[in-house]
């Protein structure tokens, strides 16, 4: 598991991968990162990637296999992944897939308490996001369909997921956009009242006190 990890930054993981192709340097590592989609994949945060390189080398995951100077450009440092750095990052993709780890997205934070707006304000925010999710998806499926041609669905595997998620979300959305508007969703009267009163209902409260919310 992560916690476990000598290096926990995703960003390891992605220097391990594509070091792993060949020996290269810091700049050169991040060029193809970037190229690769990582910074999306992995939530990189680009100010750490020396930390991280020289973290790796510490614990003994990657190796300098010699200094360069091109023209005027400072001299930089080529590192190379190590037999040890080869069965870490094999092992950190094993953890990544087999075991799942809660997240909490931004979105399912505020629908934790999404009770605070009023049914109809919310209805209204959410087809604004669904409008949002509908553009970003159908330019997914444009681009990856374009990738197909060309690339290997091994390397788009990533994407495929990225691509269902935000589907699955466009769904759900949907289905709770109709429920709000058709008055099929069960607590309405009950929201409602506590926003025209600005008292919450005393069963609401109750259920506030003991802990009981949907979050």
């Amino acid at each position: 598991m992560a916690g476990r990890r000598k290096v926990n930054n995703l960003l390891g993981l992605a220097v391990l991968s594509t070091v792993v192709q060949r020996p290269m340097h810091p700049y050169e590592m991040a060029t193809l990162m970037r190229a690769r989609g990582k910074d999306r994949d992995m939530g990189v945060k680009w100010g750490s990637l020396y930390t991280v390189v020289r973290n790796l080398e510490k614990h003994g995951f990657l190796e300098v296999a010699g200094i360069v100077r091109e023209g005027a450009h400072p001299e930089r440092t080529i590192y190379r992944i190590t037999d040890a750095g080869r069965a870490e990052m094999a092992d950190w993709v094993r953890d990544l897939i087999a075991d799942p780890e809660p997240e909490r997205p931004r979105f399912e934070a505020a629908l934790s308490v999404c009770g605070v707006l009023p049914p109809e304000e919310l209805t209204g925010l959410l087809r604004r996001r669904l409008a949002r999710l509908e553009e970003d998806v159908a330019a997914q499926r444009e681009a990856l369909a374009e990738w197909r041609r060309e690339t290997p669905r091994l390397f788009l595997v990533e994407a495929e997921y990225d691509l269902a998620v935000r589907e699955a979300e466009a769904a759900w959305i949907r289905s709770f956009v109709e429920e709000l508007t058709s008055g099929a969703f069960p607590d309405l009267p009950m929201w409602r009242a506590w926003h025209e009163s600005g008292r919450m209902p005393p069963e609401m409260a109750e259920l506030a006190e003991r802990g009981l919310t949907s979050d």
